[in-house]
């Protein structure tokens, strides 16, 4: 089923459920973007560490928690009581429960996906796990693709997931703050994985059947992708990943295509000095955009509703080091501009969500996390 008839059916009940609600907790004044004027309203502070979130078809929508719970927003509250079936999560650092995907017929299937960390200290590894959504929880939960081998290091450990419109779900692995796999196509670290529904390796995948690298792999030369969207047009897949000091990147994915890090990038380490005295090579996938200093972008959505026009088709990342909601303005596949909202208003966006009500959703992760919503002023 296509992404947009699922969004489209889901919308009505959607609405009901979050705006026909007195449970928000408080709405600020009347904000000024270059486009809009908004207001950002507050719906929970009751959250600890959210990462990331999926909206169903039934209104409610599902949060994950890094500590390794799933949680239900539903009649304008969160419910007090996780979601049981949640597999095992490392949690330490960055690592934990981190990201969540709906199936593309999840109103047919019930079929849902979390990608966290798993394993133990000193051999965890990206995990992605399929699940349907019960009546009481998770069942049928089954772990569908381990970045094996595991590794030490809670650091930079990518773990979005989106699908295609053809039903590929595609995951991002982090470099694990190890920079040199990212350029070894025999190791799953640094890369963007591309896998059928069930977790095996389509056969259309660039590197399937060449010796010596791993056939998940759809591209590479990542440092830490934090965020993964669906094009609602032409259907590509669009990513945002972290680089060191600065070097940040917004990037379009093609399949077999190499994005450079370590050997070519605009940052540098964190003590200042050089990683390689190249910021493009040939052969190399240069970025549309890159930020210097960091922003730290984690989560990307296109938005495509209709409550805020001047918006439509803009990206939104969250800016975890700008402590800011980018609104990055594109014109095809070129960046045109940005802007910067809620500077200082929200700390550490980690997710952007648009809701089939047409209007936009935030969670921060800390140990008292937010869910936020943008509404029309």
């Amino acid at each position: 089923m296509d992404r947009r008839r699922f969004v489209a059916s889901a919308s009505a009940a959607l609405s009901a459920a979050f705006l026909a609600t007195p449970a928000v907790v408080r709405a600020q004044g009347t904000l000024k973007s270059e486009k809009a004027a908004y207001r950002l309203v507050t719906l929970t502070r009751d959250l600890e560490q959210p990462w990331g979130m999926a909206f169903l078809p039934d209104g409610r929508m599902l949060i994950t928690e890094r500590p390794g719970r799933l949680r239900v927003f539903a009649n304008g509250r969160l419910e007090p009581a996780p979601l049981a079936g949640v597999p095992k999560v490392h949690a330490s650092g960055q690592a934990g429960l981190l990201d969540i995907c709906l199936h593309p017929d999840f109103d047919r299937n019930r079929i849902l996906y979390l990608a966290y960390i798993g394993g133990a200290e000193g051999r965890s590894m990206t995990s992605v796990a399929r699940a349907e959504l019960g009546p009481n929880g998770l069942v049928d939960v089954k772990t569908i693709f381990e970045a094996r081998p595991g590794t030490s290091g809670n650091l930079n450990l990518g773990s979005r997931i989106v699908f295609d419109r053809e039903g590929f779900l595609y995951a991002s692995i982090g470099d694990r703050f190890q920079m040199k796999r990212a350029q070894d196509l025999g190791d799953l670290s640094g890369k963007i994985v591309r896998l059928t529904d069930d977790g095996s390796v389509p056969a259309d995948n660039p590197f399937v059947n060449r010796p010596g690298a791993r056939p998940e792999i759809f591209s590479w030369g990542h440092r830490n992708p934090q965020g993964l969207a669906l094009h609602p047009v032409t259907g590509r897949i669009w990513e945002v990943e972290h680089g060191p000091k600065g070097g940040d990147e917004l990037n379009i994915l093609k399949a077999g295509t190499n994005y450079g890090w370590p050997l070519a990038t605009h940052g540098v380490n964190y003590d200042g000095s050089k990683i390689t005295d190249h910021a493009s090579l040939p052969g190399l996938e240069d970025p549309l955009r890159w930020w210097v200093p960091s922003i730290s972008p984690c989560g990307l959505a296109f938005y495509t509703g209709d409550k805020f026009p001047g918006w439509r088709g803009s990206l939104f990342t969250g800016a975890l080091s700008n402590k800011a909601l980018f609104r990055i303005e594109v014109d095809g596949e070129k960046y045109t501009g940005e802007e910067r909202l809620l500077v200082d208003r929200l700390p550490y966006i980690r997710d952007v969500r648009q809701g089939p009500d047409g209007l936009l959703y935030l969670v921060t992760e800390s140990n008292d996390g937010g869910l936020y919503r943008l509404e029309p002023a």
